[in-house]
């Protein structure tokens, strides 16, 4: 009797846990979405469904509730099974999920009749069926305590039910509270698990002994004013209230980033560029207050927001979840995360601050940013691609 050994190196993985699935999606998207946008700019192109999508809300939608919702989902999936010991979506209910995804992706560049309606359809079912998996283990293994990270998907849900009801049905206001609110939960998500995850990923992660500052009432001041800001950011976005509270949340972010500081963070690609981005989520809140008080594109403070601060945090994460997650040594990434990184916080200086003290070029500066995101995310998945695809390397299943 022959027996035919299976090489595990061949075993396709990519449906294992959520990360990989929905890692590896959300940053081809990523590199894709910014190339179209690129292209889109450029060339002038105001509308995609044949008139009905503007494009500057597609790209805003697809930025906040197409990639950082991917990756949302793919860190979620994964984490709450570590929380829980219960296994979350795999094999094909993972591949179903990322299907509905996929769908809605796509739905906007066809001439299907009702595109757009359709585009509705699979991303809201793409968002619901995700709250109810989530849902599941964290009820059966009564984890009430982290239903407030649910809540924050919850609400995703309901800010992208908004922003069709505005997009389909003609209600411009909707379609702005929708977005606002899918970015700032986006934002409250980042804080929320900054505040369990830094200063653990820090302390083990410099290579020497280091106990951090760890405040409890900045963290939970910082989640309760981040409710406020969100309601007053959506009613009025440069009324006096909305720049009282930005300057306190900016406050107690640097609470936070010098509580968690030790020297040894910028010898960590994996430590420094997240805690950058918390640098990025500081001067979003500095820059929308300032709009309250002096001329400046509020499109600076958002940006601030999304591409420094979400940008780096979710290629940040990416990039330390894939690596503990397919079996491979964390204190030792790839070299080439150094110039990804820094190619994203390069772009951010160049969308964000440069545009301050140079605006006659804005236009310029805008192309450049684009140019330098593709770079690290197409950097990113040349070097990830084939961790997500393939199996651990210690043998696991995971």
């Amino acid at each position: 009797m022959v027996t035919i050994e299976t090489n595990k190196d061949y075993r396709f993985s990519l449906l294992h846990l959520g990360f990989r699935l929905f890692f590896l999606l959300g940053a081809v998207f990523s590199a894709f979405a910014i190339s179209a946008w690129f292209w889109f700019y450029y060339h002038g192109t105001q509308f995609l469904d044949n008139g009905n999508f503007p494009i500057i809300l597609w790209h805003a939608h697809e930025m906040i509730f197409g990639y950082s919702m991917a990756v949302a989902v793919g860190f979620l999936l994964t984490a709450v099974k570590n929380w829980t010991g219960h296994q979350t979506l795999r094999g094909y209910g993972l591949l179903l999920l990322g299907l509905f995804w996929l769908m809605a992706r796509i739905m906007p560049f066809t001439d299907f009749p009702g595109a757009l309606m359709i585009m509705a359809l699979f991303d809201l079912l793409f968002d619901a069926t995700v709250c109810i998996a989530l849902l599941y283990p964290l009820v059966r293994s009564k984890q009430w305590k982290q239903l407030g990270i649910w809540s924050i998907l919850l609400l995703m849900t309901t800010g992208n039910t908004l922003f069709y009801i505005g997009l389909i049905w003609k209600h411009p206001e909707l379609t702005q509270i929708g977005l606002f609110f899918g970015l700032y939960l986006i934002i409250a998500l980042i804080m929320l698990m900054g505040q369990r995850v830094m200063p653990f990923f820090i302390e083990r992660g410099v290579g020497y002994p280091v106990v951090l500052m760890v405040r409890p009432w900045v963290n939970v001041s910082s989640v309760i004013l981040m409710m406020f800001f969100i309601v007053a950011v959506v009613w009025d976005p440069i009324s006096l209230i909305t720049a009282l509270v930005a300057i306190a949340l900016a406050f107690l972010q640097v609470l936070q980033m010098i509580g968690w500081y030790t020297p040894g963070i910028w010898r960590k690609p994996l430590l420094w560029s997240l805690y950058l981005a918390y640098g990025w989520i500081f001067i979003g809140f500095i820059l929308t207050a300032l709009v309250h008080w002096i001329p400046i594109n509020p499109m600076l403070g958002i940006h601030a927001f999304a591409y420094g601060g979400v940008g780096m945090m979710t290629i940040g994460m990416m990039a330390r979840v894939s690596l503990g997650h397919t079996g491979r040594n964390i204190f030792t990434p790839p070299q080439a995360l150094n110039w990804m990184f820094f190619s994203l916080f390069l772009g951010a200086i160049v969308r964000v601050i440069i545009p301050i003290i140079l605006p006659m070029q804005y236009r310029m500066w805008i192309e450049v940013s684009q140019g330098l995101w593709i770079i690290a995310f197409v950097g990113f998945i040349i070097v990830y691609a084939p961790m997500l695809i393939k199996p651990r390397i210690d043998g696991r299943y995971g």
